[in-house]
């Protein structure tokens, strides 16, 4: 972690941190927004479908038939389907069987078909699962159904890739090669957090229930399910409403659609339309044996896209680096300057995604002139200014706060760019190369997209050090205000006659 804690000239405590946000601002299955765009580094890395029943082309094909067969059962499809399951170079994906036309309905899956912790409930493990979050019992099911051999969800179930290329699944070495980044300690957190439920819920139910499991489970078994559940949910569908939808998480995701309309919705059938169905749109107009894509989350950064699916993009959209301020309690004025940011929308710790190419977000600037406010600077702290004091906040408040908050994220940029192993010049010179493996291609497109953001935000800074001796600050601001400085910026004196 790069952070700086200090004590600056002015008396005033300034606390930074240039990390991701911590395990508990992590939510593994909270609902996600849409909104973003970008190109694989790489198809092998574009689907959490990767990794299938088999490397032996033949299983897997004979697990797609299986799959079919029981849709076909079920009454999901039939003969006249405009989509089915394939081999893909993704691993398995949907394919159209006819010409489609943007907008059309691809598939439609009956709500008794989703593995849901309604789903959970009603099975035979149902009751010892109802005190656990949602995504702890369906992974608790999956592994109880993964294990018997006559489970209804078999066809299912083996069409499951048996891992996918997110980082969670890897192995020490090849999370060595993320070392500096912040997808690394988001990851660590990830899996502690995973291992913590794990070691409670083998506690509770488990082993005390042994003899409803055919086989034990252990935390690799468990850290499966939850990178399954992960990857196949589809945005709205998480929290307490956590779904599996069997066939439509066949479909992969592609960087070229770009559109914000969502591929998919929930819509009630029957009579009263009292059936609920998942149904399953084309964004794009597809040609007749082209495979099917959608965008699975346009706002995802490249750090998130691997943690999730196992795959990133190229685009400077998804390049992000998050930064961490702190008011410290520390601090001689804490209770003034939180409560000024908590009547902002912030608190005592925030966090800030700067992206590549793109301006700093609009109250990182305001809310470190706040962290770093001391001095003589604190009178507008005082509740006379509790109205005004964010406008003021904008602008630079002296140059003593401007220089101390460039020299702050200067530092922790330097100390976060000093615990990579390479520099940018030589994580190009690996993607120029050639194809990579596809987890090394990951770690390096993530980690050299961490760096040029590190660098912009550097650049930044550093440019606004360079400008501090020709910036406005308020008791030049106020003098005017008062018609006390003239044209020249020299400050008019009034003498008694």
């Amino acid at each position: 972690m790069a952070s700086l804690s200090f004590l600056s000239s002015s008396a005033s405590h300034f606390s930074l941190s240039a990390e991701l946000k911590p395990l508990t601002n992590f939510k593994p299955f909270s609902s996600i927004a849409t909104g973003r765009r970008g190109k694989h580094l790489s198809l092998l890395t574009g689907s959490p479908n990767a990794g299938n029943t088999s490397a032996d082309g033949s299983n897997a094909s004979a697990a797609i038939d299986k799959l079919w067969e029981w849709l076909c059962d079920k009454g999901v499809v039939s003969s006249a389907s405009v989509v089915r399951p394939a081999l893909v170079p993704e691993g398995v994906g949907l394919v159209a069987q006819r010409n489609l036309s943007r907008n059309e309905v691809l598939l439609e899956v009956p709500k008794k078909l989703w593995i849901t912790p309604d789903t959970v409930a009603a099975s035979k493990i149902g009751s010892l699962c109802a005190q656990l979050k949602p995504w702890v019992s369906m992974a608790l099911f999956l592994l109880y159904e993964r294990g018997r051999g006559d489970s209804p969800w078999r066809c299912y179930l083996d069409i499951l890739p048996r891992f996918t290329n997110s980082t969670i699944f890897w192995s020490e070495e090849e999370l060595s090669e993320l070392q500096g980044t912040q997808l690394l300690r988001t990851n660590l957190s990830a899996k502690d957090y995973v291992l913590t439920e794990f070691l409670k819920v083998e506690e509770e139910v488990i082993l005390p229930h042994n003899h409803l499991f055919s086989s034990s489970i252990s935390f690799d078994d468990f850290l499966w399910a939850f990178g399954i559940i992960r990857s196949r949910t589809f945005s709205q569908l998480r929290g307490e409403n956590l779904s599996l939808i069997p066939l439509a998480d066949l479909v992969n995701h592609s960087s070229s659609i770009i559109t914000e309309d969502s591929s998919w919705q929930i819509k009630g059938t029957g009579i009263f339309s009292r059936e609920l169905v998942f149904s399953l749109r084309t964004p794009i107009s597809v040609k007749a044996g082209e495979q099917v894509f959608i965008q699975y989350d346009l706002q995802k950064s490249n750090a998130e896209l691997a943690l999730d699916y196992g795959f990133i993009e190229s685009s400077s959209d998804r390049f992000t680096y998050t930064l961490t301020l702190e008011i410290s309690e520390s601090d001689p004025f804490f209770g003034d300057k939180l409560d000024i940011a908590e009547s902002h929308g912030l608190g005592q710790n925030a966090y800030f995604d700067i992206i590549l190419g793109r301006a700093l977000p609009p109250s990182l600037l305001p809310y470190l002139r706040l962290v770093a406010l001391g001095g003589t600077d604190a009178f507008l702290l005082e509740s006379i200014f509790r109205n005004s004091v964010w406008g003021h906040l904008e602008l630079p408040v002296s140059r003593a706060n401007e220089e101390l908050i460039c020299r702050v994220v200067r530092d922790a940029c330097k100390v976060a760019l000093s615990s990579f192993q390479t520099n940018v010049e030589e994580d190009d010179h690996l993607l120029e190369q050639g194809v990579l493996d596809p987890r090394l291609a990951i770690a390096v497109g993530v980690r050299l997209g961490e760096k040029k953001v590190l660098q912009q935000i550097d650049n930044i800074f550093g440019e606004r050090e360079k400008e501090l001796d020709e910036l406005e600050y308020y008791q030049e601001r106020r003098l005017k205000q008062l018609g006390l400085v003239g044209e020249q910026g020299d400050i008019i004196f009034w003498e008694s006659k």
